[in-house]
């Protein structure tokens, strides 16, 4: 197997997937698990797995049905967890998912999304829900004046485009993570979509918005650009992006769409625009890993596809995210800080008082000076998507892969990606005719704010 220079002990999850199985299928008497995970609007997704006969090895049986559940709750999102096959392992999985279990951070973030407390619950085979899924068709839309406003931790970016063409763009910095007010997020933004605006002569036909965090119904959920936002004010703050597109709605007198996503999703739209193809898996590599996904049909799955907090790293020692409070999991493998925990390995003394993203830029300038420790960084993330690539293929029917994102700047965009695709062709061949790629220098520059832009249909 093909391991990371820097992390040899990385345990790819696929291949401790493959490991398991090959074990089970040695017991004519396997036992047959049935997971769901149910969603909002009734939307269920549903995975079935053979396990070891219980008794042989709980231990086993548990980890791997409890790292597949975690995955479906931020692939696809849920609040109702079903579990049928083994009463063992429906025990230990009630019991990580509660106040104070193993997996309370997973269990109150996702109440808090769905606004209802999450339960996990046994039911007979026979009982369990059936898969419904949907596709939700949404963006390519370029017809008239529109706003695309892309909300970042560190700058926002807002763009007046005019039947697809960008007639203005304009970047500011912003400090949405360190603000307790509320005013200060409903200003800025306001700001920025009264100055696209009036780029295109005061009129507005459509508002899209791609933004950190996890949407229901144009709602910012949960996101970190309001993380200092005191609790009883959040109620507030869901509604911060439609309440600046009704005060726009009531200075220009009429009524605008709009519609709010997921920052990863837009990226996988901007990559269905720019390689004019389906089956798009989009994955920025920024301050965390944001991930979107366009389906076969050119539509969204309606999955949360949070893949920073879905592990791909089945090793039990492996480095604990301080968020979540699980190890292995994306945002430490696909984010600088996947840099910054292996510079030490590489032979390499960050100065601790720069920020996360200045100590990226000096493992890249490093790189950029021929630092043979900095390549075995970058060829290591290389490894670790490779390998994540096969497992991410589990769940997604990938056609296209598009890495971005400012871990992919410079040379080191060129090595993780050439290693990546080494490592699929070796190691899973049945994934070699997935396209991956950078995206192009155009959608580099306005791909993103257009894809925003396009999400709404106007009302004309």
């Amino acid at each position: 197997m093909i391991k990371p220079i820097l992390e040899p002990e990385f345990v790819p999850a696929i291949k401790e997937l493959e490991r398991f199985n090959q074990e089970v299928a040695k017991y004519p008497n396997k036992q047959h698990v049935v997971v769901a995970v149910e969603r909002d609007n009734g939307y269920v997704y549903r995975r079935e797995f053979d396990v070891l006969p219980d008794g042989v090895n709980d231990e086993w049986n548990t980890f791997i049905i409890e790292r597949m559940v975690k995955c479906f709750l931020w692939l696809v999102g849920g609040y109702k967890i079903y579990l049928s096959g083994s009463h063992k392992v429906y025990e230990n999985i009630k019991s990580y998912y509660r106040v104070g279990g193993l997996r309370e951070f997973d269990y109150n973030f996702m109440s808090t999304v769905y606004e209802t407390e999450v339960q996990v619950i046994e039911l007979p085979e026979n009982e369990m829900p059936k898969e419904k899924g949907c596709s939700l068709k949404i963006g390519g839309n370029l017809d008239g004046k529109r706003i695309g406003f892309d909300a970042g931790g560190s700058d926002r970016k807002v763009s007046a485009v005019v039947n697809g063409e960008v007639v203005y763009s304009e970047e500011t910095v912003w400090f949405p993570k360190q603000q307790t007010d509320i005013n200060y997020h409903y200003e800025e933004i306001y700001t920025a979509f009264k100055t696209a605006a009036e780029k295109m002569g005061g009129d507005v036909d459509a508002i899209g918005i791609s933004t950190a965090g996890v949407i229901i119904d144009s709602r910012p959920m949960v996101s970190s650009l309001f993380i200092k936002v005191p609790k009883e004010d959040f109620e507030k703050v869901k509604y911060v992006y439609i309440n600046c597109a009704k005060r726009l709605e009531k200075e220009l007198g009429h009524e605008i769409p709009l519609i709010v996503a997921n920052d990863g999703d837009v990226t996988a739209l901007a990559g269905m625009l720019d390689l004019k193809d389906n089956s798009v898996l989009g994955i920025a590599m920024g301050t965390s890993e944001a991930v979107g996904y366009v389906n076969a049909n050119g539509g969204l799955n309606g999955w949360l596809s949070e893949l920073a907090f879905v592990p791909v790293d089945f090793n039990k020692q492996a480095e604990v995210d301080e968020w979540s409070g699980d190890f292995g999991v994306g945002c430490k493998y696909f984010s600088q800080d996947a840099v910054i925990k292996l510079a030490p390995r590489a032979g390499i003394k960050l100065d601790e008082s720069l920020s996360l993203a200045e100590k990226l830029k000096q493992v890249q300038q490093l790189l950029e000076d021929g630092h043979a420790g900095a390549k075995q960084i970058f060829e290591s993330i290389g490894v670790y998507l490779g390998h994540s690539i096969a497992f991410y293929s589990y769940f997604y029917d990938i056609k296209n892969l598009i890495i971005l994102g400012r871990v992919t700047s410079g040379k080191g965009g060129d090595i993780i990606l050439e290693v990546a695709k080494q490592v699929v062709k070796e190691e899973y061949p049945q994934f070699a005719n997935i396209n991956i790629v950078m995206p192009s220098e155009y959608m580099r520059r306005v791909g993103q704010s257009i894809a925003a832009a396009s999400l709404p249909k106007t009302n004309k």
